[in-house]
């Protein structure tokens, strides 16, 4: 059985990256962390490495998206409530993310998105797992 996830995200700018996801509020790993590569610790099973373009080359020989164009992905983060979707999302977009779609709220589950420097898409949703297995 899988026990973490490590999701890997080339960042033009590790440093910017780094302040950015700091202010949301997020935390780092020194122990994994470089001046090529820094591990993002987002709980205790899941973590984010925001890696330099030179360092994602050595893993893959494709080119590096440029998310800002393409979808290359899109990382859902589950929170305990609705009031913290929007204060993850609110410090995003003051930290200098973008509001990558309106919120949606389905009633059962809410949602909002920004994307980060570099253009990935973040989706931050609150989910009553009662109802959503009402149907």
């Amino acid at each position: 059985m899988i026990s973490k996830i490590f999701v890997n995200l080339p960042v033009k700018d590790l440093d910017k990256s780094m302040a950015f996801f700091k202010a949301i509020g997020f935390s780092f790993n020194p122990q994994f962390t470089d001046k090529t590569a820094a591990c993002m610790v987002m709980s205790d099973d899941i973590y984010a490495m925001l890696l330099t373009h030179g360092k994602v080359k050595e893993f893959t020989k494709k080119p590096i998206a440029d998310a800002h164009k393409t979808t290359e992905l899109l990382t859902a983060l589950a929170v305990e409530s609705k009031a913290k979707v929007n204060e993850l999302a609110d410090k995003a977009i003051k930290a200098g993310g973008k509001e990558a779609y309106d919120p949606k709220d389905y009633g059962f589950m809410f949602t909002r998105s920004f994307e980060d420097p570099d253009g990935h898409i973040w989706e931050l949703f609150w989910m009553d797992e009662t109802q959503a297995q009402k149907g």
